[in-house]
């Protein structure tokens, strides 16, 4: 059984620091394209970065280029999204997602695990 298991989110001031953790299980990464979505209060959900295991290639929107890193560690088949200077409208639930196919106007989501919540308070 496919399944994404997201963890890390937590509350933390503007300016902060925290590292989301997207563990896999049921399928390897290698072959896959991990995804990051988050869905604001009252905003519809939107993807922020995905990463292509295969060549560890990247993408980031431009919202939050610059301050978030996606990486991948096959060997724990687990994705990270480390997010750095955390503003108040990164707030929101944080979605990993798997599929083979990622690209900027469609991001991976054959698989989603569950939500993890982020709160930055200002």
């Amino acid at each position: 059984e496919v399944q994404l298991q997201a963890s890390g989110g937590g509350l933390v001031q503007a300016g902060g620091s925290l590292r989301l953790s997207c563990a896999a299980s049921g399928f390897t990464l290698d072959g896959y394209s991990i995804g990051w979505f988050r869905q604001a209060p009252k905003r519809e959900r939107e993807g922020i970065s995905y990463i292509i295991s295969r060549d560890a290639s990247t993408y980031y929107e431009d919202s939050v280029k610059g301050r978030f890193t996606i990486s991948s560690d096959n060997a724990k088949n687990t994705v990270y999204l480390q997010m750095n200077s955390l503003k108040p409208e990164d707030t929101g639930v944080y979605y990993c997602t798997a599929g083979r196919y990622a690209s900027p106007a469609y991001y991976p989501q054959d698989f989603w695990g569950q939500g993890t919540q982020v709160t930055v308070s200002s």
